[in-house]
């Protein structure tokens, strides 16, 4: 990307801020979180609504260089939907440029092939207790790399027979890694342990660590 390129991209953004990682491979790690405005689902436990509109217009240059600011290497884009925007992958891929290890998360409604291949992709597949299931873009995972994770944030017992349908199905754990969590105070932690235990799953069990840290915070 030219510095003049560049300069011309403006984004939609909620908030910039310095966290743990509250999960995926690198949970527990400092983080800068670029949270970008706007997102096309609606999720029944959403916990980032206050992301769906409003925002402040930011150009790529101003936000590159906020990321800096906080003398951390790694950083996540999320939203909202952060692909709904089509400068997110102007500046996913100017993260990497400035050196950062960079994550995305997303829904997988929306088409991951055009993401930078040094950006590692976290895919959230929507089961039935989200609500939004049918907005699962099942062709996403033909594009899913080692380095890539599909995680599932599970309500129930029926959504948990769902995934485990769903990883069988498409093996996805000869794919990349399997991210199972709770939808934190609706599915019990240890229930949804128990079920990956008792069905030897090629999965990784996790919870949210943030929401144990923070709540339902902002910001954090």
């Amino acid at each position: 990307m030219t510095p003049v390129a560049a300069s011309a991209v403006t984004l939609r953004v909620t908030e910039v801020f310095r966290s743990l990682q509250g999960e995926a491979r690198q949970v527990g790690r400092p983080t800068v979180f670029v949270r970008l405005t706007g997102c096309p689902l609606r999720c029944g436990w959403c916990d980032t609504p206050y992301a769906f509109t409003g925002g402040e217009s930011r150009s790529l240059d101003s936000l590159v260089a906020e990321v800096a600011g906080h003398g951390v290497e790694h950083v996540t884009v999320s939203g909202g939907e952060p692909l709904a925007q089509r400068g997110c992958l102007d500046l996913l891929t100017a993260l990497c440029e400035a050196g950062h290890s960079v994550s995305l998360e997303t829904s997988g409604a929306l088409d991951i092939t055009g993401v930078d291949p040094r950006v590692e992709r976290v895919v959230d597949l929507k089961p039935p207790g989200s609500g939004e299931a049918h907005q699962n873009r099942w062709a996403n995972l033909d594009d899913l790399r080692p380095a890539d994770q599909v995680k599932f944030v599970l309500a129930d017992r029926g959504d948990y027979e769902w995934a485990r349908d769903v990883v069988a199905e498409y093996g996805l754990d000869r794919r990349c890694e399997i991210l199972f969590s709770p939808v934190h105070e609706a599915l019990s932690a240890r229930d949804l342990a128990d079920w990956v235990v008792a069905d030897g799953l090629p999965v990784r069990f996790q919870v949210q660590l943030h929401k144990y840290l923070w709540g339902d915070e902002a910001g954090r």
